[in-house]
C-alpha cells in the first residue's frame, strides 16, 4: 500500500482534493465549514510555498551554484514570453473572457519553477542539482517581473502603478526570497536544524502532494461553477503547458540535459501562480493555473509510469 501511494502520490493528490470539494458541494450539514475551509486555505498558501522553498534551497549550497547555458535560454523564454503576453494585453482592446485567457497564459509562464520538480527529475533519471539551481534563478526572475509587469495589465482602483509596484513586491518579494535567507542562516548559525532539514529534504514533495490537493479542490470549484467559457481559459493553461514542456525539452536535448530542462520550464508552482492570479488578475485568470494543475500532473504521471514500465520490463 506505502509504496502504491509514493508511486500514484500525484494522481491521488488530484482526486483527494476533487473529492474533498465534491463532499463539501454536495453534503447541505457541511456548508457552515466552507468559511472556515476558505480561511484556512487562504491562510495556509504562503506558508506551504514558503516551506517547500526553504527545504529545496537548504540542499543548495550557493558557492557550488553552477549556471548552465540551457539555465539561460529557459530564463529568457519566461521573461520574453510574460513580456509578449503582456503587450497584447496592453496594446489589443478585449473583452472579458479573452482578459482571462492571456491573463491565465501571462501567469502561468512567468511562474516559477515548482520546488517539487527537483524530485520529480530525480525520479525520472534526470539531473536533480541543475534543476534546483535553475529553481533559484526562476524565483529570482519571478520576483522582480510580477511587481513590474502585474500593475500594467491589470490596474487596481485608487492604486497608481508604483503603489501597486510596491504592495505586490512587499508581498511576492519576500515569499520567493526569504527561504533563500534562512536557509542561509540556517547553515551558519543554525547547523544541527539546517542538517535535520537537509536529511528531511523529501518532504517538500509531500508538502506539494498536499498543497496539490488544496489547489485541486479550487480548480474543481472553478471549472464546476464556471460557463462554458471558462474551459477556454483551461485551454489557454494546456496551451502554456504543452509549450513550455516541449521547448524545455528540445532545449535541454542541445545540452544532454533534456529531462532536466523539460521539467525545470514545464512544471511551474502552481499554487503560488493561483495565489499571484487571485490576488493581482482578473478572477477568470485564476483558471489558467488551476487547470495546469491537471495539465503538468498527467505530463509528469504519465513520464513516471514509463519510466516504471521500463525499469519493469528491464
Amino acid at each position: 500500500m506505502i509504496k502504491f501511494i509514493k508511486n500514484w502520490t500525484l494522481p491521488l493528490a488530484m482526486l483527494a482534493g476533487t473529492l474533498a470539494y465534491l463532499l463539501f458541494a454536495k453534503l447541505p450539514f457541511l456548508a457552515p465549514a466552507k468559511p472556515f475551509i476558505n480561511s484556512f486555505v487562504s491562510f495556509i498558501t504562503p506558508w506551504l510555498i514558503f516551506a517547500q522553498l526553504l527545504l529545496t534551497f537548504c540542499k543548495i549550497d550557493m558557492r557550488e551554484l553552477k549556471p548552465k547555458r540551457w539555465h539561460l535560454w529557459l530564463l529568457m523564454i519566461q521573461a520574453f514570453s510574460c513580456l509578449i503576453t503582456a503587450s497584447v494585453l496592453l496594446l489589443v482592446p478585449m473583452g472579458e473572457l479573452n482578459i482571462g485567457i492571456w491573463q491565465g497564459m501571462m501567469v502561468c509562464l512567468i511562474c516559477p519553477t515548482a520546488t517539487a520538480a527537483a524530485v520529480i527529475t530525480g525520479k525520472l533519471g534526470g539531473n536533480a542539482a541543475t534543476l534546483t539551481t535553475y529553481t533559484l534563478f526562476s524565483n529570482l526572475l519571478g520576483a522582480v517581473m510580477v511587481p513590474l509587469v502585474f500593475p500594467l495589465v491589470e490596474p487596481h482602483d485608487g492604486l497608481t502603478f508604483w503603489d501597486a509596484f510596491w504592495k505586490i513586491l512587499g508581498k511576492v518579494f519576500p515569499l520567493l526570497l526569504s527561504p533563500i535567507l534562512v536557509a542561509w542562516i540556517l547553515k551558519h548559525y543554525v547547523k544541527k536544524l539546517h542538517r535535520w532539514l537537509m536529511e528531511h529534504s523529501g518532504m517538500a514533495f509531500y508538502i506539494w502532494a498536499f498543497a496539490l490537493a488544496l489547489v485541486m479542490g479550487q480548480t474543481a470549484r472553478s471549472l464546476i461553477n464556471s460557463d462554458a467559457s471558462a474551459w477556454l481559459v483551461a485551454l489557454g493553461g494546456l496551451f502554456t503547458c504543452a509549450l513550455q514542456f516541449l521547448l524545455g525539452k528540445r532545449i535541454g536535448s542541445a545540452y544532454n540535459d533534456r529531462l532536466s530542462a523539460g521539467q525545470a520550464l514545464g512544471q511551474k508552482n502552481t499554487v503560488l501562480a493561483i495565489w499571484m492570479a487571485s490576488t493581482y488578475l482578473h478572477p477568470l485568470a485564476t483558471i489558467a493555473p488551476g487547470s495546469y494543475v491537471l495539465w503538468q500532473n498527467i505530463v509528469n504521471s504519465y513520464q513516471l509510469w514509463k519510466k516504471r514500465k521500463k525499469e519493469g520490463q528491464a
